[in-house]
């Protein structure tokens, strides 16, 4: 009498296996939208403080040096070594910084970034109020 012993081997079948990798890729790709979204926030908060800092240093060499809001303020005397600020600021995304040449009015920035202005992603402080 012949005995059939019908033995099921371990393992994963082509379907199983492309089901995986269709799961993990799908994965993957939700962690890269992730990211991407991330790093534009990051970028938009690291230009709004450079823009604050600046303002800062605005208001500083204003104080220490008795001057008038509207008087001249050219960036070289904020920016440089043993200066308000050691280096001038870049904005992370690529937008370009324009500079205001005299002391601001208080509620005005002296630094402001053109990166994708008008538009909910533009870097600029939600209020200005109080500078």
């Amino acid at each position: 009498m012949k005995h059939n012993k019908l033995t099921k081997q371990a393992g994963l079948t082509l379907i199983e296996v492309t089901l995986v990798i269709a799961v993990l890729l799908g994965l993957i790709s939700v962690l890269f939208i992730g990211v991407g979204a991330y790093k534009e926030g990051s970028d938009r908060a690291k230009c709004i403080l450079n823009i604050t800092n600046t303002q800062k240093a605005a208001r500083s060499y204003q104080n220490m040096y008795e001057k008038d809001a509207g008087q001249i303020l050219l960036l070289n005397e904020l920016v440089g070594p043993n200066r308000m600020l050691e280096n001038t600021p870049v904005c992370p995304a690529g937008g370009t910084y324009s500079y205001d040449d005299a002391v601001p009015q208080v509620g005005e920035a002296y630094l402001t970034c053109d990166y994708e202005a008008g538009t909910a992603n533009a870097h600029a402080p939600k209020s200005t109020a109080g500078w």
